[in-house]
């Protein structure tokens, strides 16, 4: 195992941030961690890089217990924080250089490096002369730059544009060929277009911790439809297929099929068989986001 996390809490004072996290997390993982603000993301992530402690609880990277050789730990693993600490009067190449002195890294490493995150056009420039994309830039370079076994990223996509958006999510699905990568991000689709898994916690607690494609069910369709007069409920039996019926409005209902087929023609025949007009539909897809939303709310 990369990552090994075993019941992990961690306390303030009277405040619990972490109450018995564990998870484990394979070589060529790419995961999504999930969670609204004050979930406890940002405190995990710390402990997992040594920068804070745990209450209690054991952690475990690449089979090394960080409590007894952090030193080592911090070696393999590759880390940006959320609030991405740079030196801004230090100039992008001179910053990359003294960050990778600690590493024995060489200048070429460190030019291609500069060339892997797209920062060749600045490299230049003094850090506080950036924007903030490339400052983000200049942080995951750092992170990257002693080519880790483990990424650990606090919204890594802070203040990209979409441009850049996509260039560095294709590098991280590429970091995770021969990676461990764990990364935060209110951003959905970046977790759908970057993660294979999902965990998402709340007040401390793992709500989910799965595949993406398991959340992903496409087997149900709900579909929301405003029909110009009011239908009663058993009007709606000659329909299969119906998982849930509710009635938002008056003249309005939400239907949850269980279904591989778009069922939008079969609410217009019903519609026709029985001299209704539809107003308003449509198909309401599940994705993660509608997930999130529900869980965490």
């Amino acid at each position: 195992m990369s990552i090994k996390v075993n019941f992990v809490s961690k306390v303030y004072g009277t405040q619990t941030a972490l109450e018995n996290i564990s998870f484990s997390a394979e070589k060529g993982q790419i995961i999504g961690f999930l969670g609204p603000n004050g979930a406890g993301k940002s405190t995990m992530m710390k402990i997992l890089t040594g920068f804070i402690k745990q209450t209690k609880g054991e952690v475990f990277i690449d089979g090394i217990d960080l409590s007894q050789q952090p030193l080592e730990v911090q070696k393999i693993i590759g880390y940006l924080p959320e609030h991405n600490p740079l030196y801004a009067e230090m100039y992008v190449r001179e910053y990359l250089q003294f960050h990778g002195s600690i590493f024995n890294i060489s200048k070429n490493e460190i030019n291609n490096c500069i060339n892997r995150v797209g920062l060749e056009i600045e490299s230049h420039k003094k850090i506080n002369q950036l924007s903030k994309g490339y400052k983000q830039r200049v942080g995951l370079a750092a992170a990257i730059l002693h080519n880790p076994k483990v990424l650990i990223l606090d919204e890594p996509t802070t203040g990209l544009d979409p441009n850049q958006l996509v260039e560095i999510r294709e590098l991280i699905k590429e970091l995770g060929t021969d990676k461990t990568v764990l990364f935060s991000t209110h951003i959905m689709q970046e977790v759908e277009a970057v993660c294979d898994r999902v965990i998402i916690i709340k007040k401390g607690k793992i709500l989910i911790d799965k595949k993406l494609v398991e959340l992903q069910d496409n087997s149900q369709q709900t579909i929301e439809v405003t029909f110009n007069i009011e239908v009663k409920k058993s009007q709606f039996s000659k329909l299969k297929n119906i998982i849930s019926l509710e009635k938002t409005t008056q003249n309005t209902w939400q239907i949850i099929f269980r279904s591989d087929n778009d069922m939008r023609s079969e609410i217009f025949d019903f519609a026709k068989e029985n001299n209704f007009k539809i107003l308003s539909l449509n198909s309401i897809n599940k994705n993660l986001e509608t997930l999130f939303r529900e869980i965490t709310s």
